[in-house]
C-alpha cells in the first residue's frame, strides 16, 4: 500500500462510539497505520487505553461528498434573495465564473474544501467545467484552473476525485455561449486530449464527466465514454434535472436524456446520473438495470426549485444512492442524508423509507465507490483511514440512549456537531479546529470578496 503524503505516524483511537455498519458500538479501539489506513478494530474496550487518543462522541465512516461545483459556494446568500428559477440562477452563477482564474480559483476551493472538512467530508467529487480563461482563452498550462482545485484539496487536507467535464455546447447542438467559451475544448478528442495530461497521487483521482446531454452532442459522448473505460475510472453525468432539458432532449432526438445516454453506452457500473430528478419509468429501469448510480442533491435540488427526484424507486430498480452538495447551499452531509428521507416522506406522505444504516452508506461508502475509492467509507481493517466524530453532548444531541446515537446523529446534528475529522489516519479538524487552514471563515470571506464586481 501506498503510504498518504504528510499521513500520521501509526496511531490508536479509542472511540466513545463507532459506527461499525449496521449499528454504533460503545469503546471501540481504532488503530491507523502510516500507511494512512485501518489496521485494526478492538470492539468491548470500555475505557481508554494509555497513549490512545480519545475521541468522545460518534465516530462514522468520512463523508463522500460525491458532487461538488467548488465556485458554486460564491453564490450562498446571493441567489437566495427574491425569487427566480434554475435558469436565472444559471445566469448569476455565470458571473461568477467569468472572475475566477487559478489563483484565485485556488484561494476559493482551499477555503470550500477545509469548510468540507470541517463537516465532516473526507473525500470530495468535483464535476469541474471551468478549463479555460474568460472567452476561451488558454492558460499556458491547459490544467491551470483543474490543477488548482488539486492543489486546494492537498492544503484543505481532504481526498478528491476531479471529474474533469466536457462542456461542448449551449444546448443540444448550439455553440457555446460567451460565458461557456471557457467551458469548452470544442471537441471530446481535444478535451481527451487535455485531460490525459492530469495526474493521480494519493490524495487524489482523475475521473471524467459529460455535463448533460444538452451541453456535449451525442455523438461526442464516445470519445469520453472510452477515456473513462480505459483508465478504469469513474463518469459522471447530470441527467434530467429540470423538465426544459427533457423538452429539449425530445425535439432533439425524440428520446429522453435516460434513453439517449443508454443508447449510447454511457450508462453502466462506474456511471453516476445526478439528480435523476424528473424520470419516467421506462428511465428507471434504464438506470437501475444497468447499475448506473446516482447521486442525489437534496438541497441544492429543493434550493433551486428542481424537484423531488424518485430516489427510492431508483434504489429498488437497482440504482447505488450516493450524496453531493453541489451548489453549496449548505455544507452539511448529515443535511443531505435526512434529506433524501424527509423528501420522500413529503413526496408519499409515508415514513420510513430508509434506515439510519442506509442513509448512513449513501453518505459515506456508496458515495466512496462513486468516486474511484472502493477501499473506503467503513471502519474495518484494510481501509482508508478516514473518519470523522459527531459530538453527542451539544444542544441538538445530548440526552439520546446509547442504543440511538446514530439516529440523533442522522437526524437531528448538524455539520456544526463535528469535532474531529481524519483523513489517512491524520487530523484534519481536531476539537472542531482545521489543523492547516488557520481559519476557514476569513479565508471564504476574502477569497469571495476577491470575486466580488
Amino acid at each position: 500500500m501506498t503510504p498518504e503524503p504528510g499521513s500520521a505516524v501509526p496511531r490508536t483511537y479509542w472511540l466513545e462510539y463507532a459506527w461499525l455498519d449496521p449499528s454504533a458500538e460503545p469503546g471501540v479501539l481504532l488503530e491507523t497505520g502510516a500507511d494512512g489506513r485501518v489496521h485494526a478494530v478492538r470492539t468491548e474496550v470500555p475505557t481508554p487505553p494509555p497513549g490512545a487518543e480519545v475521541l468522545r462522541g460518534l465516530t462514522l465512516p468520512g463523508f463522500a461528498n460525491a458532487h461538488s461545483h467548488a465556485f458554486h459556494r460564491a453564490l450562498r446568500g446571493r441567489v437566495q434573495a427574491g425569487s427566480g428559477t434554475f435558469w436565472t440562477w444559471r445566469d448569476v452563477m455565470y458571473s461568477v465564473a467569468d472572475r475566477l482564474d487559478p489563483q484565485t480559483y485556488h484561494a476559493l476551493a482551499r477555503a470550500v474544501y477545509a469548510e468540507m472538512a470541517l463537516a465532516g467530508i473526507t473525500v470530495v467529487g468535483e464535476f469541474h467545467y471551468l478549463h479555460h480563461g474568460p472567452g476561451g482563452t488558454r492558460y499556458a498550462d491547459p490544467n491551470a484552473m483543474g490543477e488548482a482545485l488539486v492543489e486546494a484539496a492537498a492544503d484543505a487536507g481532504i481526498r478528491l476525485t476531479l471529474l474533469d467535464t466536457a462542456y461542448l455546447s449551449a444546448g443540444f447542438g448550439e455553440p457555446p455561449t460567451h460565458h461557456q467559451l471557457r467551458f469548452s475544448d470544442g471537441s471530446a478528442g481535444a478535451w481527451a486530449e487535455r485531460a490525459s495530461a492530469l495526474r493521480e497521487s494519493p490524495h487524489t483521482r482523475i475521473g471524467a464527466a459529460i455535463h448533460s446531454v444538452r451541453a456535449v452532442p451525442a455523438d461526442q459522448f464516445g470519445p469520453v465514454v472510452r477515456w473513462a473505460a480505459e483508465r478504469g475510472a469513474p463518469l459522471h453525468v447530470h441527467v434530467s434535472e429540470q423538465p426544459a432539458e427533457n423538452e429539449a432532449c425530445h425535439r432533439a432526438h425524440g428520446c429522453t436524456p435516460a434513453r439517449l445516454l443508454a443508447d449510447h453506452g454511457v450508462l453502466g457500473p462506474r456511471t453516476t446520473g445526478v439528480h435523476h430528478t424528473h424520470l419516467t419509468p421506462a428511465d428507471i429501469d434504464l438506470i437501475g438495470s444497468s447499475s448506473t448510480g446516482t447521486c442525489m442533491c437534496p438541497t441544492t435540488e429543493r434550493d433551486l426549485a428542481d424537484g423531488i427526484g424518485p430516489a427510492r424507486d431508483l434504489q429498488r430498480a437497482g440504482s447505488p444512492l450516493s450524496l453531493g452538495s453541489d451548489s453549496h447551499a449548505v455544507i452539511d452531509p448529515l443535511e443531505e442524508a435526512r434529506a433524501l428521507e424527509l423528501n420522500e416522506r413529503l413526496r408519499t406522505r409515508i415514513r420510513g423509507h430508509w434506515t439510519t444504516a442506509a442513509l448512513l452508506h449513501a453518505a459515506s461508502p456508496a458515495g466512496y465507490a462513486a468516486l474511484g475509492w472502493p477501499d473506503g467509507g467503513t471502519l474495518a481493517p484494510g481501509a482508508l483511514a478516514d473518519f470523522t466524530t459527531v459530538a453527542l453532548d451539544t444542544v441538538r444531541t445530548a440526552g439520546t440512549p446509547p442504543r440511538l446515537v446514530a439516529e440523533a446523529a442522522v437526524f437531528a446534528a448538524t455539520a456544526a456537531d463535528v469535532r474531529h475529522t481524519v483523513v489517512a489516519g491524520r487530523h484534519v479538524v481536531r476539537d472542531g479546529v482545521h489543523t492547516t487552514v488557520p481559519d476557514p471563515a476569513a479565508a471564504l470571506r476574502e477569497a469571495i470578496e476577491a470575486l466580488s464586481g
